[in-house]
């Protein structure tokens, strides 16, 4: 029986992908045509397979882009003033209520006030505002949080991590078993799993769950996995992996973990790590998108691992390496809408 609230995991049946375009008024803008080349990308793929929303300050502009390269009866145009690009902290989130979607517009302070968010906060609303979506609109504005820190299985747990969600500089006055109430009765969990380990040298967000574990059907968990004992993350990723393997199903048996390996180092220009991570793919209706960072052992290996957690998906790897310069990936740009909530 369908619960009376439900928050859906990401392989539920989608009406499309949000993307919201780099700009010159952007962090892009040092980069910018390497970084629209793989939204360019990014966009062919998506509205291969499903229809695709952009946000835009330029929507002609970004017309003309992808003209003759895109199949453009899938993509959808909306022009929307932007901070930045990063749609899966900044895009509604959607959760269904008695079968019927409503999208919960939280509070988006640029993952704890490190980055202007001002206008990248108003995007739902203003989405809404242009009749975009078949679907109730919610105020969460009270509470912060970002799409890349919530993994749902769909089944009433969520997958997150303490060290985002309990940061000072989101909820701060929050204790973490008003914020676990709170998010079992705003997302009908009957669970909320808290990683207390791991991180990526180079994250902005305090360890958003989609960078180091994400649900999969049939009781699957995919995750980093980090081998080399002489790299950093050795210890945090180990640890973060002894407590997914002390996690159990609602029903008691313990997961099947599926590791994904650790990408070779990735530096900036400063000669500062990134934090590349092939966590952070996009599940869609019949395909998994998962970045590739040029490194073509693991880039394969990462394609092997989740062909098997997804095998019923096609898996198409897109060059993230021009993303990762702005310390995001794929999943992170990116935000999924259950079906019939796009029009």
């Amino acid at each position: 029986m369908t619960p009376a609230l439900l928050f859906p995991a990401e392989w539920y049946p989608q009406s499309g992908i949000q993307l919201t375009w780099p700009h010159e008024n952007t962090d892009w803008a040092y980069m910018l045509d390497e970084v629209t080349a793989c939204y360019i990308e990014l966009a062919r793929e998506i509205a291969k397979r499903e229809r695709l929303l952009i946000v835009t300050p330029c929507p002609e502009y970004v017309k003309q882009l992808l003209q003759g390269v895109v199949d453009m009866k899938a993509v959808i145009l909306v022009e929307c003033p932007t901070n930045d690009t990063w749609a899966r902290d900044h895009g509604g989130i959607t959760l269904l209520r008695d079968g019927k979607p409503c999208i919960c517009d939280f509070k988006f302070n640029g993952w704890g006030l490190k980055f202007a968010a001002n206008l990248d906060n108003l995007i739902t609303s203003k989405l809404f505002a242009q009749n975009r979506f078949d679907a109730r609109y919610e105020n969460r504005l009270n509470f912060v949080v970002e799409g890349g820190a919530l993994e749902s299985d769909g089944a009433g747990t969520l997958l997150t991590t303490s060290e985002c969600l309990l940061s000072p500089n989101r909820n701060g006055e929050w204790a973490k078993d008003r914020i676990e109430a709170y998010l079992k009765e705003t997302f009908g969990l009957q669970r909320v799993l808290w990683l207390d380990h791991g991180y990526l040298a180079g994250d902005d967000t305090d360890s958003h769950v989609d960078t180091l574990a994400r649900f999969a059907p049939d009781d699957t968990i995919v995750y980093v996995r980090c081998t080399d004992i002489t790299d950093e993350h050795y210890e945090a990723l180990h640890r973060m992996e002894e407590q997914l393997r002390s996690f159990t199903t609602i029903e008691g048996k313990p997961y099947r973990l599926l590791p994904l390996p650790m990408t070779n180092a990735v530096y900036d220009e400063n000669n500062e790590r990134l934090p590349a991570t092939y966590a952070n793919f996009l599940i869609m209706n019949d395909a998994v998108l998962y970045p590739t960072y040029r490194q073509p052992d693991n880039d394969r290996e990462a394609a092997e691992v989740l062909q098997t957690a997804f095998p019923n998906r096609e898996i198409v790897g897109i060059d993230c390496t021009p993303l990762i310069r702005q310390h995001g990936s794929l999943h992170c740009v990116t935000m999924q809408y259950p079906k019939h909530v796009l029009r």
